[in-house]
C-alpha cells in the first residue's frame, strides 16, 4: 500500500496551485475549459464506473440526505482525472454559461479549470475547502466547494466527492462532512469487495464511536490473513495492514477471536498498549467443517486486566512521585496533566486513576483529539441539535461530554485541539455545563477532566497555538512520566510484560543475552515498543528461552553503530569459535556489526556462537 502524503495546510495548497495555475498558462481571466467527452466517451466513462456511481447513489448518500435539504448545494462525484460522473441535488446556483461544466464527462483539472475543490483536491490527494476568491479564474468564484479523494484498499486514488453552492459554507463543518463521505464510499467499496465470503471486523477507541464512519475496518480470512483494511485501520494500528496476519495486530489467538459473538461488541488488545473495541462479522456462507473431538476444548478468555496504581511502577522514583502525588488528588477537583513521551504509558496511567477512584464505575471516556478530524471536533466533544449544520444528524447527538457525565474524561494528545474547540472546552470547565452545537440550551456536567501530550504546552501557548488561560486551567497539577530509557526499574518491567503477554507453557523467560540488549537499548518507542517486541519474540522463541535470533530485525536498528568507512570484509573460519570471539571483541561486541564484515546474517552468527560454545 502506498504511504499517505504529509498533510499540507490550508495556505499552503491554495499557493502551491495557483503556482501551478500559472505554469499550465492560466490567468484569472482564463475561460475554463471543462474538456468535455464527447457523447460515446461520456457512455464509456460511465460504464467503467457504473460500481461507485452506484455505490455512492445507494449505499452512501442516503445517509447524508441532510446535506441536499440545503436547497442550493450540489453533489458531484468526479474520477480520478477529476471526470464529472453525476450530481445530485441542485444546479439553480450555476452560471448559465458554465452549465456544460458541471455534466457528466466535463474534466475539473487544474490545467483546465484552475484552482477548484474538486481539481485540487486530486492534485494534493487530500480534502480542500476553496472559498470564492480562493478559485484562481474570476469565472469560477461565484461557488465555493468542498471536496475529498476516495482511495481504494491499495492507497490509490479513484475518486473524489465534492460538495459545492454560491452561498456560504461553513468549512469546518462542511470539509468534515465531506471527508466523512468519502470515508464511507470507501468502506463501502470495501465491503461489497468481500461481500458474504470473509471475516469482518470494525474496531475504535471506544463503544460510543464504534458504529462510526471513522471505525478501523479489518477484512481477514479463516487463517487470518488480512485481505483489506480501510485508511482508519491503519491510523489506529500505526501500521500498514497489507497481507499481514491477523494475530500480529491483537493480542488474541485466531481461534479466541473467531469464537466471539457475531454483532456483539467486544474488546480487543493491540499489540501495542491500545485497547479497542470490536465488532465481528462472519461471512454469511462459512464452509462447515467436521469438529476433531480428540482437540482439548480452547480454554476461556482471561477475565478483563484491572489496571491498579501499584502495578505503574517497580521503584522507579519518579514514576512512584507521580502516583502518590495523583493519589492524593484522586477525589479533588483539581485537574491533571499527564506529560511524557508517545508510548509511555498515559492512558494507563489514567485508566489506573480512574479504577482507584469513587468513579470507578462511572464511564470512561477516552478522547484522541488528534485523531478526530479537526473540523468535527467541536461536535464530537459537545454534541448538537438536529439540523445544527450541513449534514447533521436528525436526531442531533449528545457529544462525549455528556457521555463522560459522572465519570472520566480523558483527552490525550490535548494540544492538537483547535483553538475555537479549545475557548468552548475552557468555558465547560469554568460552568460546568455544555452546549451543543446549534443549541441555546446550557446541560450540566458531572465530570473529571484529565488531559495528556506528549509536547511542551508551555512552547505552544508561547508559540499562540494554546490558549495560556485553557493550559493553567487543564494544568492544576502537571506530572511527568519519564521515557523508558531513563527508567530505573526497567528489568522489573520487562519482566512484568514477558509475564503479561507469555502464554501459560511459557515459562522459559529472557536469556541474560536479550536482558543485557533490552538494557542497552534506548527504546524509542517506549513500552509500547518492548510489548511489541516480546509478542514477536515469544511467538518465535516458543518454549524455548528469549534469544537474541528471536527479536525482530527492527530492535536492532536503534542498536546498531554504523561505521564512517565500509569496513575490509573478514575471512574466519565459522567453525573456530576462538577466532569467531575475537573478532567480536574486537568489534566491541557488536554482533550486526561483525555479521556484516562475514557476509552472514545476524541470527546465523547468534547460532553459530551458541553451537560451538554447546
Amino acid at each position: 500500500m502506498a504511504a499517505p502524503a504529509p498533510a499540507l495546510s490550508h495556505e499552503a495548497i491554495i499557493q502551491a496551485s495557483w503556482s501551478r495555475c500559472r505554469a499550465f498558462g492560466l490567468n484569472h481571466q482564463s475561460v475554463p475549459a471543462f474538456d468535455q467527452l464527447p457523447a460515446e466517451g461520456i457512455a464509456q466513462l460511465l460504464e467503467s464506473q457504473h460500481s461507485l456511481v452506484q455505490t455512492t447513489h445507494q449505499e452512501v448518500l442516503p445517509y447524508y440526505e441532510n446535506i441536499l435539504s440545503n436547497s442550493n448545494c450540489l453533489i458531484m462525484l468526479a474520477d480520478n482525472l477529476g471526470q464529472v460522473l453525476t450530481s445530485w441535488g441542485t444546479q439553480r446556483f450555476i452560471e448559465p454559461k458554465l452549465a456544460h461544466g458541471f455534466s457528466a464527462g466535463a474534466s475539473w483539472r487544474e490545467r483546465c479549470t484552475g484552482t477548484n475543490a474538486i481539481g485540487t483536491a486530486l492534485a494534493c490527494e487530500q480534502a480542500v475547502h476553496i472559498e470564492h476568491d480562493e478559485h484562481f479564474l474570476k469565472a469560477n468564484r461565484f461557488m465555493t466547494g468542498s471536496a475529498a479523494p476516495i482511495f481504494d484498499a491499495e492507497r490509490k486514488v479513484i475518486a473524489v466527492l465534492d460538495v459545492s453552492s454560491d452561498s456560504y459554507l461553513p468549512p469546518s463543518h462542511t470539509l468534515g462532512m465531506v471527508k466523512m463521505m468519502s470515508q464511507t464510499v470507501e468502506n463501502r467499496l470495501i465491503l461489497n469487495l468481500f461481500r458474504g465470503e470473509h471475516f469482518q471486523l470494525t474496531f475504535n477507541t471506544g463503544l460510543n464511536n464504534l458504529d462510526s464512519q471513522w471505525a478501523g475496518l479489518l477484512i481477514f480470512d479463516e487463517s487470518g490473513q488480512v485481505l483489506s483494511a480501510n485508511r482508519r485501520a491503519d491510523n489506529l494500528l500505526g501500521l500498514s495492514l497489507s497481507r499481514v496476519s491477523i494475530e500480529s495486530l491483537f493480542k488474541v489467538s485466531l481461534l479466541e477471536l473467531l469464537n466471539q459473538p457475531d454483532g456483539l461488541p467486544f474488546a480487543l488488545q493491540a499489540s501495542g498498549s491500545n485497547r479497542f473495541q470490536c465488532v465481528l462479522r462472519r461471512p454469511s456462507q462459512v464452509s462447515i467443517k467436521a469438529r476433531v473431538f480428540a482437540e482439548p476444548s480452547p480454554a476461556p478468555a482471561p477475565a478483563s486486566h484491572v489496571i491498579s496504581l501499584n502495578t505503574l511502577h517497580f521503584g522507579d522514583s519518579r514514576v512512584e512521585k507521580a502516583v502518590r502525588q495523583a493519589e492524593r488528588l484522586l477525589e479533588k477537583d483539581i485537574p491533571l496533566l499527564i506529560h511524557g513521551e508517545t508510548g509511555v504509558g498515559k492512558e494507563v496511567f489514567v485508566k489506573a486513576l480512574h479504577q482507584a477512584s469513587s468513579r470507578c464505575k462511572q464511564p470512561f471516556i477516552a478522547v484522541n483529539c488528534a485523531a478526530i478530524p479537526a473540523e468535527l471536533v467541536e461536535s464530537e466533544l459537545f454534541g448538537y441539535e438536529k439540523g445544527a449544520f450541513t449534514g447533521a444528524n436528525q436526531k442531533g447527538s449528545i457529544g462525549l461530554i455528556r457521555k463522560a457525565d459522572r465519570g472520566t474524561l480523558f483527552l490525550d494528545e490535548i494540544g492538537d485541539m483547535p483553538l475555537p474547540t479549545q475557548a468552548r472546552l475552557l468555558r465547560v470547565l469554568q460552568e460546568r455545563c455544555v452546549q451543543p452545537v446549534g443549541s441555546a440550551e446550557l446541560f450540566p456536567v458531572d465530570i473529571r477532566i484529565i488531559s495528556a501530550t506528549n509536547r511542551s504546552l508551555r512552547e505552544q501557548v508561547q508559540l499562540g497555538r494554546f490558549r495560556e488561560d485553557l493550559y493553567y486551567r487543564i494544568g492544576g497539577l502537571t506530572l511527568e512520566l519519564p521515557p523508558l530509557r531513563e527508567r530505573s526499574d526497567k528489568q522489573a518491567l520487562f519482566k512484568r510484560l514477558w509475564e503479561h503477554h507469555r502464554e501459560p507453557t511459557q515459562w522459559a523467560g529472557l536469556s541474560r543475552e536479550v536482558v543485557d540488549l533490552f538494557e542497552r537499548h534506548p527504546w524509542p518507542g517506549n513500552l509500547r515498543q518492548v510489548s511489541s517486541v516480546l509478542q514477536v519474540a515469544l511467538a518465535m522463541a516458543e518454549e524455548q528461552p528469549i534469544r537474541p535470533e528471536h527479536l525482530p530485525d527492527d530492535f536492532f536498528v536503534d542498536l546498531e553503530m554504523e561505521p564512517v568507512e565500509t569496513p575490509e570484509p573478514l575471512t574466519v573460519d565459522l567453525n573456530d569459535v576462538e577466532d569467531l570471539n575475537r573478532q567480536l571483541q574486537a568489534v566491541g561486541g557488536n554482533i550486526s556489526h561483525l555479521a556484516r564484515r562475514l557476509g552472514v546474517s545476524r541470527n546465523t552468527l547468534y547460532k553459530r556462537l551458541r553451537q560451538l560454545e554447546n
